[in-house]
């Protein structure tokens, strides 16, 4: 199967149109309905209806393969690169935003860039699925990214091939509520006992309400309120006008809301450090500040 093929099958199934396909790949519309039509011919079943633009039965079969094959290509071509040495002088990372927040993270830069004068630095936040794909795919020398888990284990990443982590650091979970809440009084809390609470569902910096839900082995803590953004001053403004709980490691709370420790199940916010083979030198310089005691 032609990755190049499937890629512009990918991108029709998203974009739902042969011309819009063409142009996020930068190709003519009908070399889009050349690639659709030679991989149909290779793997012998339309994958594609026309009239609306969606994938068949076997089409959505290959998108759910297609995402994770393409990633690992990614990943096997960034790891070749970075293989033959990255040109020195530039170190790129990407961290999810509570972990941009943790003060280890700036420290470490600056004892990196202490030890290797001239080290420019580019530092992108973004959600926790781009930062894992970033990394894979070599756009990132490390990533740095948050979640929650039980305290015996690590995080649950997204299928980035053969990354590497390391564990940075890890804090107790609090549930984050507007003062006013009937529950702000409380000093600790069960998470069953707030399963039919109102919950804001904010994936790229709060716990992820699934987590939650596998956790309590509930299918309860549904959202009244989804905020897609990366900023945690708007997700404490939300809190804090009462459209709802989430759960947050203690640091990354302010004044302007009431917190309560999660008491059961238990839980912890882990930080980790997302890496291939770090040839470059102040990529391997922060990994080895970032894993130190």
């Amino acid at each position: 199967m032609d990755p190049h093929l499937l890629r512009t099958f990918v991108a029709v199934a998203e974009c739902g149109s042969f011309s819009a396909a063409a142009h996020r790949l930068g190709y003519t519309q009908s070399a889009v309905s050349q690639h659709i039509a030679a991989l149909e011919h290779d793997l012998g079943t339309p994958l594609l209806r026309r009239r609306p633009v969606v994938p068949t039965v076997p089409g959505e079969r290959l998108l759910e393969h297609a995402g994770a094959i393409l990633l690992r290509l990614d990943a096997a071509r960034a790891d070749v690169h970075r293989a033959t040495g990255d040109p020195p002088g530039t170190l790129s990372i990407a961290a999810s935003p509570l972990a941009a927040a943790d003060g280890r993270l700036a420290n470490a830069l600056t004892e990196v860039r202490r030890a290797r004068a001239g080290t420019a630095v580019v530092l992108t936040v973004c959600g926790r699925e781009a930062v894992a794909q970033g990394v894979a795919a070599g756009e990132y020398h490390l990533g740095l990214i948050d979640g929650v888990a039980a305290p015996s284990d690590p995080l649950r990443l997204f299928d980035v091939g053969s990354l590497r982590t390391t564990a940075v650091s890890h804090e107790d979970l609090v549930v984050a509520l507007a003062k006013d809440h009937p529950l702000a009084g409380r000093h600790r809390i069960s998470l069953h006992d707030l399963v039919d609470a109102r919950w804001i569902d904010a994936p790229d910096v709060a716990a992820p309400l699934p987590d939650l839900r596998a956790a309590t082995e509930t299918d309860g803590i549904r959202p009244a309120l989804t905020y897609s953004g990366t900023d945690v001053a708007s997700l404490l403004a939300l809190i804090a006008a009462g459209h709802g709980l989430a759960v947050l490691p203690l640091s990354a709370t302010g004044s302007e809301v009431a917190t309560v420790q999660l008491s059961t199940p238990r839980l912890l916010h882990r930080t980790e450090l997302l890496h291939g083979h770090t040839s470059e030198p102040s990529a391997a310089a922060l990994t080895a500040v970032l894993s130190g005691p």
